[in-house]
């Protein structure tokens, strides 16, 4: 495992916590700590914000084709180090290695992305209606950021927010999730060694969210929150964003409909959810959570899939040949098994797993339940486990409207053969992204979010740099 930061990281130093706390960092796979980390406090999050603050009209000022090298130099140095990043995300998150390299690629992209987008912002130029004005549009930086980050892609969520903010001139703050701050440190070592000036970036690790976020949120120097997180805490920092008028981009909970028509290849259809379930041990907002399935081929889709999920082979991250790793906590893990004993109560069949081991660790087996109940819990619920539950439907219009009936609108998953058909129901379903025949949609090129109570505005592709960038409007009268 490579090199362990275990330090604030504020105008490019590497300093403990004013008041001298820690916080430890567990292995989900033992229980055991791995190391401890600074704790930052409400002091730490004044001289961060100081940081981002004072550098942010230089930084702001910097030529794109400079900011762009310094995202180039990182995605390489990244994909070099590949390896040791791998071993430290599964060691303070779980997820078995070959899928911890797959997210160290995925997190490099973003930075090569960025660094090609930061060389393209553009302006404008027009002659107003009048005839008399010219008009001249500028795009510029918003400010200092505050960026806050999730546990269950801990390398590629940060760089899918700092690569836009650095691209588009902004200095930040980032604030990993407190079980995995060991990637985010990681990421910062990586950028001031491929030549980010001091105080561009700066990584508060925090047991104490609402102490560190809420005073810079209120304060009025941070202008952007980047948020990727629960529903429920979205609408909370989005009320501290009000009464300074805070820019927010937030992706948010899901609760994603996977349709099977009785038209789909079924070989097709068990693939795309094998990925779109057990990416990360479904710890994932976009993962599958409502399988329906069409009522004449629910029983030999189910025996399919409960083969292939209980073919998986659940252990610690890294041993070889393990394909499930643990869930991050005892926490989330007890949440899982309560949803699969509310659904088993109200009549649902297991078909494979269903049952928490004994002994150490935080894991649960990929799990396929079939009959499920349409009251269960899980069916309104964020599973962030392997469980997939099954339901049958019997016409299209019956499907989009259950598939609808969610405050969330994420990604929907739309398997059938028929093209007609497969336009007509991703257009028909209530989120920002569909898969339709496939069950993988993140990609650093394509612009990932979500409608209703799954978000605001998008990450990634051409539109996510807009989320950092303001438009300024010059009038000039010819006479």
């Amino acid at each position: 495992m490579t090199e362990v930061l275990n330090q604030l990281f504020i105008g490019g130093a590497w300093v403990d916590a004013a008041d001298g706390a820690t916080m430890p960092v567990d292995d989900p796979a033992t229980g055991e700590i791995l190391c401890h980390v600074a704790d930052a406090g409400p002091k730490d999050a004044r001289l961060a914000e100081e940081a981002a603050v004072q550098a942010q009209a230089e930084w702001g000022r910097t030529a794109p084709r400079a900011r762009s090298e310094i995202l180039r130099r990182a995605y390489e140095l990244i994909i070099e180090r590949t390896d040791e990043l791998a071993h430290l995300m599964t060691a303070e998150m779980g997820k078995p290695l070959a899928e911890a390299r797959g997210e160290v690629a995925y997190a490099a992209e973003f930075f090569r992305w960025f660094s090609e987008e930061a060389v393209r912002i553009d302006g404008g130029c027009g002659t107003l209606p009048d005839g008399r004005n010219r008009m001249l549009l500028s795009r510029r930086p918003v400010g200092p950021c505050l960026l806050i980050t999730p546990w269950n892609f801990p390398l590629a969520m940060g760089t899918r927010k700092i690569g836009p903010a650095i691209a588009a001139g902004c200095t930040m703050i980032l604030k990993p999730a407190p079980q995995t701050p060991l990637s985010s440190l990681a990421l910062a070592g990586i950028l001031k060694e491929a030549g980010l000036p001091d105080g561009v970036l700066n990584v508060v690790t925090t047991s104490r969210a609402g102490e560190v976020c809420e005073p810079l949120l209120r304060g009025g120097r941070i202008r952007k929150l980047s948020f990727t997180g629960s529903t429920g805490v979205g609408r909370l920092l989005l009320a501290q964003c009000a009464d300074t008028v805070v820019r927010t981009s937030m992706e948010l909970g899901g609760n994603a409909p996977f349709i099977v028509f009785d038209d789909a290849d079924l070989d097709v259809a068990v693939d795309g959810a094998m990925v779109a379930k057990m990416r990360n041990m479904g710890e994932a907002c976009t993962a599958a959570n409502r399988f329906f399935v069409h009522r004449s081929v629910a029983e030999e889709f189910g025996r399919r899939l409960a083969e292939r999920m209980g073919a998986l082979v659940v252990g610690p991250g890294t041993r070889d040949g393990v394909d499930v790793g643990p869930l991050i906590d005892a926490t989330g893990r007890a949440k899982v098994a309560e949803l699969v004993a509310d659904a088993v109560e109200r009549g649902a069949r297991v078909l494979v797993g269903g049952r928490t081991p004994e002994g150490p660790g935080c894991f649960y087996p990929p799990t396929v339940l079939a009959d499920v109940d349409p009251g269960s819990r899980l069916m309104d619920t964020e599973i962030f486990g392997p469980v997939a539950a099954i339901l049958t439907f019997d016409d299209e219009d019956e499907v989009l409207r259950r598939a609808n009936d969610t405050p969330w609108g994420l990604v929907g998953y739309v398997f059938t053969q028929g093209l007609d058909r497969g336009l007509r129901v991703s257009e028909g379903l209530e989120v920002g992204m569909v898969g339709l025949n496939t069950g993988l949609v993140s990609n650093p090129a394509a612009p990932f979010g979500g409608v209703k109570q799954s978000g605001l505005g998008r990450e990634g592709g051409r539109v996510g740099i807009d989320e950092f960038l303001e438009y300024q409007y010059l009038a000039v009268p010819v006479r």
